[in-house]
């Protein structure tokens, strides 16, 4: 490993991988900064009969102002012989503004090679006027975008019902909504509704492949009416939608959203929709997490079971990133 590789640390949205070749005993190694969330971080390593190692945000402005608040998983996996784990309980709302805010110490001796793994679980931030912390993660995109009074104006139009004309029938029942407000987000909305119009003032749309609770958080999301929650819950349900209607925006935000909390329970279903709806960061971003970060490991079961079923590029391309990422550590 090369001088500048030995001090870079390797990230995705949530998760940070320090890969060490070796640490001579008496020794201190600082890594280069990264970044996750809003903050530059570095992890720091002390070894003499013990291995100590201390995660903290790099000294700015914003630390000391707004230092973050983090939730996270860390271990130290030995890669050399057997593939020794040490695993640290989980750290939960953690105040972190100095190097001796998280200080981790390892009474056996490690030798060889090791990789410190991180993976962030949330991380909030106190709001300048004060109350309870937020997170920085949950809401992302889609929470940005729906605090305009004219969308606040339409969501009363859908949810007091006012003028509505088209009667959206989803796989489980109906709701009301308004043409107009559909065909203008949709290409594929406003072409089935002139299709159906002929002759009608209430129209009728049949989208038979989405539940009536996804069906009501799509059209919440058209109508600027969608909560944080309901967004999370139909993520999958909305991107299913938002590619099949040509509803581009949404498409971006789902995508957005799942590289948000990628982790072992969920990482092989995002990357099979990356593939099917041609999400290329969601794709890139599993991949890393399953390979270059060594998640295969930890799902041996469940990705055996996975590439009996998938489709023969993707096995290939999974196959591809293994041999690439492993061939020399």
């Amino acid at each position: 490993m090369s001088g500048s590789a030995a001090y870079r640390v390797e990230t995705t949205s949530r998760l940070a991988q320090w890969r060490i070749d070796s640490l001579a005993s008496s020794t201190y190694r600082k890594s280069d900064p990264f970044k996750i969330g809003n903050w530059n971080w570095h992890l720091s390593v002390e070894k003499s009969r013990t291995l100590i190692i201390r995660l903290y945000p790099e000294v700015s402005n914003l630390t000391r102002e707004n230092p973050p608040i983090a939730s996270f998983m860390i271990k130290v996996v030995c890669v050399a012989g057997d593939r020794k784990c040490f695993v640290h309980p989980e750290v939960t709302d953690k105040l972190l503004k100095s190097s001796e805010d998280f200080v981790w110490t390892i009474e056996v001796p490690l030798n060889g090679k090791f990789i410190i793994d991180i993976e962030f679980l949330d991380i909030k931030t106190t709001p300048p006027d004060g109350g309870e912390p937020c997170s920085i993660w949950n809401g992302g995109f889609a929470r940005r975008q729906f605090n305009d009074a004219a969308l606040a104006l339409l969501g009363r139009m859908l949810s007091e019902g006012i003028q509505t004309d088209v009667v959206i029938n989803a796989s489980d029942g109906s709701l009301s909504a308004h043409r107009a407000v559909l065909a203008s987000r949709s290409p594929v909305f406003r072409s089935m509704l002139l299709h159906d119009l002929e002759g009608k003032e209430t129209a009728a749309m049949n989208i038979p492949d989405v539940s009536i609770e996804s069906c009501k958080a799509l059209v919440n999301y058209i109508y600027g009416n969608i909560q944080n929650e309901e967004f999370l819950s139909h993520r999958l349900s909305l991107l299913h939608a938002a590619d099949k209607y040509e509803i581009s925006d949404l498409k971006e935000a789902c995508h957005e959203s799942l590289l948000e909390d990628i982790d072992t329970t969920n990482v092989l279903e995002r990357l099979q929709n990356a593939t099917v709806y041609q999400l290329p960061k969601l794709k890139t971003s599993c991949l890393l997490y399953l390979v270059k970060f060594g998640k295969v490991f930890d799902i041996r079961d469940e990705l055996r079971a996975f590439l009996q079923r998938a489709d023969r590029e993707l096995v290939a391309e999974i196959f591809d990133q293994v041999l690439g990422t492993w061939k020399g550590f």
